[in-house]
């Protein structure tokens, strides 16, 4: 079912078209909670843009994050959906669902902002921002994609320093240059990996 959950008004078919009468909590739910394709759609029809609107209130207006959210919450009422008596109870179990997949994003987000930025400042920090704790596993997957697409001089560089633990002085004296034009360089291909890895990370959100 979660390759149905991509955020598409399309999808729904309730991009103009008014909620109409409140759907059957019970049945409704009892459906998803089975697996029928009936009831999912019927969900997103009375759901889709409530849910939506919710996070955008509670995101300050941020639809890119209110979306991310929405789309991680989607996929966790697939999961975890029973039975319901009321709407009230099913509104009520949607908003802490919506509210925790928020907090999730926001916290990945986080993670993966905080890790790019130590990757970026790693001549100030002095820790080796290729080390296994300082990201996930799909972060980890992004950054070393983005390295096989570095020109050959960049990428031995970075392979030089991180790969091999080679210091910037013993690259240098490699090189037959200064110590300065290695740092220098280091950073540029920092930077350039961090925004190419955002990009491919902004590139992977729903729309």
């Amino acid at each position: 079912m979660e390759e149905n959950l991509q955020i598409s008004r399309r999808r729904s078919g309730a991009a103009d078209a008014p909620l109409g009468e409140p759907p059957d909590i019970a049945a409704l739910t009892c459906g998803l909670a089975a697996g029928d394709e009936a009831a999912y759609r019927l969900f997103y029809d009375a759901y889709f843009d409530r849910l939506l609107r919710y996070l955008l209130v509670v995101t300050g207006g941020n639809e890119e994050t209110a979306r991310e959210a929405l789309q991680l919450a989607l996929v966790r009422v697939v999961r975890h959906v029973k039975t319901f008596a009321t709407e009230e109870k099913f509104w009520g179990w949607l908003t802490v669902l919506a509210r925790s997949a928020l907090a999730d994003e926001g916290r990945k987000q986080r993670r993966y902002f905080a890790f790019l930025e130590r990757f970026t400042r790693h001549q100030e920090t002095g820790a080796d921002p290729m080390d296994n704790g300082e990201a996930d596993e799909r972060l980890r997957a992004l950054l070393a994609g983005q390295l096989t697409a570095l020109p050959e001089d960049e990428r031995q560089l970075v392979e030089q320093k991180y790969g091999l633990r080679q210091s910037v002085r013993e690259i240098a004296e490699k090189q037959q240059t200064s110590e300065k034009a290695v740092e220098s360089k280091l950073s540029r291909v920092r930077r350039k990996l961090k925004d190419a890895v955002l990009t491919k990370l902004k590139n992977e959100q729903p729309r």
